[in-house]
């Protein structure tokens, strides 16, 4: 009669704990680092809210609280007269980090080798540098700079397929330095917009001319 043992091996739980234990150390610490970042970028914001929450740990949530919500109707107030000024200072800036991340720093790999502008070597796979990215109305302007082996041509030939890849109309591929690659992608034709132009009001001189012409 021949005998089959059968040997369970189950998870420890004291190694998921620990693994557990280590991933929301890394996110909480990432989630700082995310949060600091976010506030070094809008001091104008980040400053009167940090202010208050030291005031609330140091005299009670009461009076950290009221200047928190007295910082806030400040922003609100600002915002409502000055909207120039608060968009120059926050919302045009935060605009351009999000769409910075969104449309490029998230995906900047994937899509330049989709587009077959990176280079493998063995099982490694370099990427071009992306070196800086200026956000505008319609256009936005990004600098990578080339590997080596690759030239002008291979970006100018993947003009299309690099205005696909990252959901703008058009790209157009320039050379600005040594190695340095510009590409002004377009999302969105600003001259397709209707303007509502005021009514014209006549000149004095056309006036007249009006004028002479009814009597006539």
């Amino acid at each position: 009669m021949k005998t089959t043992t059968t040997t369970e091996t189950g998870t420890d739980p004291f190694d998921a704990i620990l693994t557990g234990a280590g991933l929301g150390l890394l996110y909480t610490g990432y989630a700082a680092a995310l949060a600091i970042k976010w506030a070094v970028l809008f001091p104008v914001i980040s400053a009167p809210l940090a202010f208050a929450v030291l005031a609330g740990v140091q005299f009670g949530w009461p009076v950290g609280l009221g200047l928190g919500l007295v910082a806030l109707a400040g922003i609100m107030l600002w915002r409502h007269r000055r909207p120039e000024m608060f968009e120059r200072w926050v919302t045009a800036r935060a605009r351009t980090r999000f769409l910075t991340w969104w449309r490029y720093t998230r995906r900047w790999a994937r899509l330049l080798t989709a587009c077959n502008l990176t280079i493998r070597e063995g099982e490694r796979v370099f990427c071009p540098r992306l070196l800086s990215v200026a956000v505008g109305a319609s256009t936005d302007v990004v600098r990578l700079g080339m590997l080596a082996g690759q030239s002008p041509a291979d970006f100018e030939n993947r003009a299309e397929h690099l205005a696909h890849a990252f959901g703008a109309d058009a790209t157009r591929v320039t050379i600005t330095g040594p190695a340095v690659v510009e590409l002004s992608l377009r999302y969105g034709d600003s001259l397709a917009e209707v303007i509502d132009l005021p009514a014209h009001s006549p000149l004095p001189g056309e006036l007249g001319s009006t004028e002479k012409g009814e009597a006539a």
